[in-house]
Parts: structure tokens; C-alpha cells; sequence
């Protein structure tokens, strides 16, 4: 079964709200993988801004 099987019939707004969506979510997936894959150094980074923000205190 298709996913949208009336997309013959749908109006051309419709046709482009479900392209948008479908653009949103691929792109939210791509940022979702790569903040994923650079979560570790994020929190490596905090860690160490925390620790020189510590040590720096006057």
C-alpha cells in the first residue's frame, strides 16, 4: 500500500505541506545523527570549560 495513495488527486498546496514536512524531518534526522555522533566531544568540551572556569576563580 502506498504511503500517500491519493497523491494524484491531492491540490498542489497539499502536495507541497507533505514535501515540507517530508524536507523538516529529513533534516532534523541529519542534525539529530550528527549531534549524536558529536555528543561526547560537546560534553568533553563542557567539562573542561567547567574545570578552567574553576580554576580561573579569583
Amino acid at each position: 500500500m502506498a504511503l500517500i495513495p491519493r497523491w494524484q488527486v491531492m491540490t498542489d498546496s497539499s502536495k507541497s505541506m507533505v514535501k515540507r514536512s517530508a524536507i523538516t524531518i529529513v533534516v532534523v534526522l541529519i542534525g539529530l545523527t550528527l549531534l549524536r555522533a558529536m555528543f561526547g566531544w560537546i560534553l568533553l568540551g563542557l567539562a573542561f570549560y567547567g574545570a578552567w572556569c574553576l580554576l580561573n576563580r579569583k
